[in-house]
Formats: structure tokens, sequence, C-alpha cells
């Protein structure tokens, strides 16, 4: 990103007794899917000042410095009580050693999970510190409360799900504020704290929803049933801006969004393990192009679930996907148990795939594919083994894999994805023409390309266009507000529309044997073009199997003076 602003936090306050410390970054800071955008984020902390300080959800290793700083500079540390940890993780850790060593006399607050998790962290990376402090922690159960003082009632609610099984969220009964974890978050960072025009928001949200909520929905149901007892007036997420407008407009869009989930025709059961988070990662961004591509995706952890859960999730998808770290060259215990239920239950038409990810052998994986091969399964992919942290380039591959998955289910089910194409509003639909044109974008490591035809002039002033793309299209993730491409429009009678109405498998690269150059603006030329457009994307809007993406046009040149524009013709509006 351009004009990198130092991360910082701004500190307010929100309620009675109560500050939100938002340590913000503008540029991307981790790895992960529901990332992606790399609008930055804000790793959002609250402090309640009652009589026993309670400080919720110090923020991970990256902004351990100017967090701790922040802090106190607002109060002493050694006066802080609690420190309640809504989830624990490797990263959030960092911060909460340097936090222990500053004020010893903290008892850490989390579910039974999170004070395994965080004893288990401590222990194995500041020992030392441990044994000279002690770790005083309280373990919440369901409905669990705590008074702090000052009229501050905190009730606890647990809130697990297969990414965060140890996740808790927490309401205070005086400020009737809901501290939220990971629920109604997203990813982008700015100055603006609370969500006014929050239909400026829908697209941020809508994509945290579907990469982080859209495969485990029976939880976040579970959690809005428990949170619409409650009725906060103020929703303190984790990450983005706090929910004070449209807390209701929210919560149904997440019914809404679950619903659409539940009806898909088809569902996948997501199986995995992951012993440093590099594994769930993959699980994600493999979760989000199944879900991308209209199916619905059950995601289980192996390490929490019973095996009752697994075997009705196998049994009813229409394939399934493990996933697993290597410990010391074998597969995880729970990842053993999962195989045996599966390949004791799935039906050998369901199709199959493997991945994980390992630090030096990587041999769990291996034991996957042959233990589902031997046993009759088709493997729709070649296994997938990523060493160490996932990258961007390993996302878009999970990503493509994903939705490819997916399509092959269809393909095999016999799911219809259009209606009956010899009817006469489509055939009189299928009349109407667009150029044939090339979208290609570059973003960070990411290079990729799409053919389209549905592409129309927008607006004069300022010079716009829209342009319709399929949901499972690898290419929509990287066409947001604020991303760049550019419009290749093609001329008549030239063979580069063939090369790229092809089908790609995942991580080909779309441009090989294909002549490009490089715009003012970074983006990628097809030099046999007629003509091209650089634009940057303004507005998109879900219209059914697609999103209709609105973008100006700020550069751009015809190349062919004396060509014409080629144009795509249909018989039928049902398919492309």
């Amino acid at each position: 990103m351009t004009n990198v602003r130092p991360r910082d936090v701004q500190v307010l306050p929100i309620g009675e007794s109560t500050l939100v410390l938002r340590s913000r970054s503008w540029n991307r800071l981790r790895f992960e899917i529901e990332y992606a955008l790399e609008k930055g984020t804000t790793a959002n902390s609250y402090v309640i000042q009652g009589e026993d300080i309670t400080v919720i959800d110090p923020p991970g290793g990256t902004f351990r410095e100017i967090y701790l700083t922040a802090l106190q500079e607002r109060i002493d540390l050694r006066q802080i009580k609690y420190v309640i940890c809504q989830h624990v993780n490797p990263n959030r850790a960092e911060t909460l050693h340097a936090l222990l060593k500053l004020a010893p006399q903290i008892c850490f607050v989390a579910s039974n999970l999170g004070v395994k998790n965080l004893r288990s962290i401590l222990e194995s990376n500041y020992g030392d510190t441990l044994l000279a402090t002690g770790l005083q922690t309280i373990t919440v159960k369901g409905d669990d409360s705590l008074a702090i003082g000052g009229g501050h009632v905190l009730q606890f609610i647990l809130t697990p799900t297969p990414r965060y099984p140890d996740s808790i969220c927490t309401f205070d009964s005086k400020t009737e504020i809901l501290f939220s974890d990971k629920f109604f978050g997203a990813h982008l960072c700015g100055d603006q704290v609370y969500d006014e025009g929050s239909e400026a928001l829908l697209a941020d949200r809508r994509y945290y929803f579907d990469c982080l909520m859209s495969n485990q929905t029976k939880q976040v149901e579970s959690a809005l049933d428990k949170f619409a007892e409650l009725q906060p007036q103020l929703i303190a997420p984790n990450h983005g801006v706090l929910v004070r407008y449209s807390r209701h407009e929210l919560y149904n869009l997440y019914r809404q969004w679950c619903e659409a989930q539940k009806q898909q025709p088809l569902s996948v059961a997501l199986l995995y393990a992951s012993a440093y988070g590099n594994t769930a990662v993959l699980a994600q961004a493999l979760a989000r192009g199944i879900t991308k591509a209209g199916l619905a995706v059950e995601a289980i952890n192996c390490e929490q679930a019973e095996p009752s859960e697994i075997k009705a999730a196998v049994e009813k998808s229409a394939g399934f996907l493990i996933g697993s770290p290597t410990l010391a060259g074998h597969l995880p215990t729970q990842v053993q148990t999962a195989l045996g239920i599966v390949l004791a239950n799935a039906p050998k038409s369901a199709l199959a795939g493997v991945f994980g990810s390992y630090g030096w052998s990587g041999e769990a994986v291996d034991t996957l594919a042959e233990k589902l091969k031997e046993a009759g399964y088709v493997l729709a992919f070649d296994p997938i083994k990523i060493k160490f942290t996932p990258t961007e380039s390993t996302l878009q591959f999970c990503e493509e894999t994903g939705t490819d998955f997916a399509q092959a289910l269809k393909m095999a089910k016999k799911v219809r994805q259009t209606a009956v194409p010899s009817s006469n509003v489509e055939q009189a639909v299928g009349r109407i023409v667009g150029s044939l044109c090339v979208l290609t974008v570059h973003k960070g490591a990411v290079r990729t390309a799409m053919l389209a035809s549905w592409v129309s002039q927008a607006s004069f002033n300022p010079p716009g266009l829209t342009v319709a793309v399929g949901k499972e299209r690898a290419i929509e993730s990287y066409l947001y507000l604020g991303d760049r491409f550019v419009l290749n429009i093609l001329p008549q009678g030239k063979n580069i529309a063939k090369h790229f109405s092809k089908k790609f498998a995942p991580g080909v690269d779309r441009f090989a044997g294909v002549a490009t150059e490089t715009s003012e603006k970074g983006g990628i030329i097809l030099s046999e073009a007629l003509a091209y457009l650089e634009c940057q994307v303004a507005q998109r809007m879900e219209v059914g199997d697609h999103w209709l993406v609105y973008a100006i046009a700020d550069g751009g040149k015809v190349l062919l003076q004396n060509e014409l524009t080629a144009v795509h013709h249909r018989k039928s509006g049902a398919h492309y």
C-alpha cells in the first residue's frame, strides 16, 4: 500500500468507566484469508475501570510496545486485577507475557480451553518467568459472572467455533456493552470508531463473515441466540468499528447469511486439526473457495469435536476434505480418529481432498492421501502440503482449489446451476451483447485474469464502467473497493480470447505464452488488445449469482486504431 501511516493506538471512552484502545495498522499484518482485502486492521482492547481494573483482549505481538505504552499512560498496571482473554493464540501470548512481567499480580480469565492454551503457550515459551511469578487464572463456564465493582458485573457467554474453540464473549450489564470477540468485526483501518454510514461498511462486513463465519453457521446461530437475550446497546468486537447504530441490522444480516449457507444444495465436510494455526489458515482459504462456488461448508476442528459430530457431517456431505499437521512424523491422534470415522461412514462416491502444513517432513498429508486411495476414494486434487506459514500465493491457490472442488462436486451430483436454457426469456436475454474483454489484476504476488463480456459503460463523468463477475471466479477476491484492474478490450479475429476462455488449474500462470506490458499504475496490459482502461473499483453490488463491479477509469489508450471491437454473441442468457 502507498502512504502507509505508522502504527498507533487510538484511545477513547465508550461507556461509563470504559475505554477502547484501538491498535491500528494501515497495512496488512497477516497472511490469512480474512485479511486479504489489505485495508489494514484495528486490534481492539478494552479497559473497564471498576474497583477491580479489568482489561479485555490485549492485542497480538505486532502491537505489543505501542499498546503497553498507551495502556501505561491511562492506568497503573500494578492496579490491574483481571485480564479477560476471549480467545488465546500464540501471537497474543507475546503481549500477555510482557504484561505479566510488568504486572505479576494479574489474574487471567478465560474458558477452560483458553486457560489450558494460555498455560501451554506461556510455559513452553516463558517457563522461567512463570516459575518465579506463578499464573493466576479463573476458568469461565457457561453463564458465569464476575463482579468487578462500581456496578460492573461481567457475564460470560461461551461461543466456541471450530476456528476459535476457546472463544468467549463478555457482557457488562451496567454499560450494556457486549464485548463480542470475533463476532461482528471487519478488517479495515481508519479514524472512524463507530458505525455511522453502515452501508459503506457492508462489503467489508460481508467479506469478513464469508471468510470467517460462513463455514461454521451452526455455531454462529447458537451465539446469535445467546446475544439476542442480552439486548446490548453497543457491540465491541476485536476488529473494526464498534457497532452502535446498525446492531439490529448487522444481527439480521448474520442471520440471513447463515440461512443462505444452509439453503445450498450440497455441503462439504471440512475436517482438520492445527498445531500452530497454519493448517487452520489453509482450511479457511479452501472453505472460502467452496462457499464462493455456492456450496455449504461444515468446518469441524477434530481436536474438539465429538465422534458423533464428525460422523453426522460426513454422512450428509457430498464430499470431504481432511487437513492435518505433522507431529513427529505422524498424524495427530484426533485426525487418526476422524479418518477412521470417514472410512467407516463416507460413501465411496464422495469426492475427497487432503491438505496440511508442516515444519520438517509432512508425512501426515501423504498418509491421509494413501489411506483414502487404498479405501477407494477419489482425490479431486493433488495433496496440498505447505511448509511453515502460508503465503499470499498459497491462499490464492487454496481458494482456487476449493472453488474447483465445489465445481467438481456439482458436476458429479448433476446440480443444475441455471434454469432451463430454452425459455423465451433466456433466449431474449442472450441477445444482449457485450464487448469481449480480458480483465487483469496484479496485486502483490498475485497475477490473474478473467475473460469478460458482461461489460458496459456506466457513467460519463467520471468515466465509469460496470463488469459482472461470477461469484465463483478466482479474480472476484481482488475486486473490492479500492482495488485496481486493467480492462483489456479485445479486437475481432484474434486468438487471445480462446486462450483466456479455457479452464486454468489452481496456481497456473494465466499469462504463460501471452505477450504483456506493464501499465503506468502497475497493471497488466495485453499487447494484442485493441485498447485498455486502467480502473479502480468504486462500488460493488450483489446481483444473484454475480457481483456487479462499478469502476472508474483513470487511464487508458487505444492500441489498434483501425480494428473493430470483438463482441460476444449468445443464443441463451442462461450461460456464457
